[in-house]
């Protein structure tokens, strides 16, 4: 297995912010932590990128046309998009949106659909409850992630799809999502196959909650000890079955970069197969773009992952 390479953080600014009480975490003090877990202190585009992703995902569906809109819950919010490409029994990508648990959607995801389909994968775009809708309560996210990842195994063969070639990925609160997938007990907790993916991408995603559940993101999630223990995935890195990607950029914040370089530094020491992505010069959001590019750094690790990837 590679060995996992270095990197240098960023420096964190926290002017404007009071700096002389004591450490919470590490060595920053509550106004840092908050800082730090707040993507958009490091990415003063967001908003334009976020215009862009929006164009992007509408300039797609021309290209491609409208989705099929499936249920895969009860629930009005349970549903999925879905992108066929042209392929019978070919591998499917289910992609699960940032947005801080409280925000995005599957239609302002599609940006990435055009370059999985012309591969020659289906690409599925996840909506899911808000976490301010779920009552603050992230298990209620997660059980509708997996519940769609089941959904979409056990009825691939509807729309062409490989159930055996089934991969996940995700961004920010998506790549969170993302690893309690990747590190559920299927066989335990669904009587499925504990090989039901065969890989997985987190990108600039949180895989501790206890640092989290200290920053301000705790006044809209209950990050009571019983979710920061189930829902943490570098705690269940002996549940992962597949390949992981794990990638970020150099000009996110801090904590995130920390994050996934240690879970990425924990899956290697477990023996599982892990490949770290570091995106230099790329902000948090400015990252999750390149997963449109069959040549950019996540586009051309994932086809490689799915072993689509030509030249």
């Amino acid at each position: 297995m590679a060995s996992i390479p270095s990197a240098t953080n960023q420096a964190v600014s926290t002017r404007g912010v009071e700096s002389n009480s004591a450490p919470i975490y590490l060595k920053y003090n509550q106004a840092e932590l908050d800082v730090l877990y707040n993507q958009a202190n490091f990415a003063p585009n967001a908003a334009q990128i976020h215009e862009r992703t929006d164009a992007n995902s509408a300039a797609i569906r021309e290209r491609l046309g409208q989705p099929l809109r499936l249920s895969y819950g009860p629930s009005a919010i349970e549903k999925l998009d879905l992108y066929k490409c042209a392929l019978a029994n070919a591998p499917i990508y289910v992609y699960i949106h940032g947005g801080s648990w409280r925000n995005g959607s599957a239609a302002r995801a599609a940006f990435p659909a055009e370059m999985f389909v012309k591969a020659g994968a289906h690409f599925v775009a996840l909506d899911f409850i808000s976490i301010d809708e779920a009552g603050k309560d992230l298990r209620v996210l997660a059980d509708q992630v997996r519940r769609a990842t089941i959904w979409v195994h056990q009825n691939a063969a509807s729309f062409g799809g490989d159930p055996h070639r089934l991969y996940v990925g995700g961004h920010s609160s998506g790549a969170h999502l993302a690893g309690t997938v990747l590190t559920t007990d299927w066989a335990k907790e669904f009587d499925l196959p504990n090989t039901l993916i065969k890989g997985g991408l987190c990108c600039s995603g949180m895989h501790d909650l206890y640092p989290v559940s200290l920053s301000t993101r705790s006044t809209f999630v209950d990050f009571n000890p019983g979710v920061i223990k189930e829902l943490s995935p570098i705690r269940h890195i002996d549940k992962v079955n597949c390949p992981l990607i794990v990638a970020y950029g150099t000009h996110e914040s801090p904590e995130f970069q920390r994050q996934s370089r240690e879970f990425a530094e924990a899956l290697e020491a477990a023996g599982k197969p892990v490949r770290l992505l570091i995106g230099k010069g790329y902000n948090h959001f400015e990252i999750a773009e390149t997963l449109a590019n069959p040549y950019g750094l996540l586009g051309r690790a994932v086809l490689e992952q799915m072993s689509l990837m030509q030249g």
